[in-house]
């Protein structure tokens, strides 16, 4: 590894630890002629699958694309940078544990939905709504009963009501 600093070829690591969720290898290193440290990280570079889309066409995985959906659905909700980024690595570890070399695009968006059905309800609904192409208010009713369904009681008592007539909470 080159030293940053003056650019000497020769450099020796110091220390070494895992980093991120364990995907990753943090090493603090020292160059040989200037003595300065500077840290590195170091990770398995593997391929992610192609995605194809609903017209059968077939694209490169985009992280970013992904990240702006999940961001975009969780806008103005109390959900921590940490959990987003945690659902998008555990949606890239789904993709890579399929062992496919493509995914429908389908597949990848229940897996977001997955994902927000846990982190935060309203933000599920938002992007099923998007997702799904909800064409009238009986098919959000419809997504809102299904995850009334699901919740268990004590959680289902700290919701508001989202279809209250008057507006208070039951």
């Amino acid at each position: 590894m080159r030293c940053p600093f003056c650019s000497a070829q020769d450099t020796k690591v110091v220390d070494s630890r895992l980093a991120g969720e364990g995907d990753q290898v943090r090493r603090r290193r020292q160059c040989l002629e200037c003595n300065e440290r500077f840290t590195t990280y170091e990770h398995a570079e593997l391929t992610l699958p192609y995605v194809v889309k609903n017209d059968g066409s077939r694209v490169p995985f985009n992280g970013d694309k992904l990240a702006a959906g999940i961001t975009r659905a969780l806008e103005k909700r109390p959900v921590g940078t940490e959990q987003v980024e945690d659902a998008l690595n555990r949606i890239r570890r789904r993709m890579l544990a399929s062992g496919e070399k493509e995914v429908a695009s389908r597949q990848i968006g229940e897996w977001v939905m997955d994902e927000l059905r846990a982190l935060d309800h309203v933000a599920y609904v938002r992007f099923a709504s998007v997702y799904r192409k909800f064409e009238d208010v009986n098919a959000f009713r419809e997504e809102i009963e299904q995850l009334e369904r699901e919740l268990p009681p004590e959680a289902r008592r700290q919701q508001l009501d989202l279809l209250a007539q008057d507006g208070t909470e039951e």
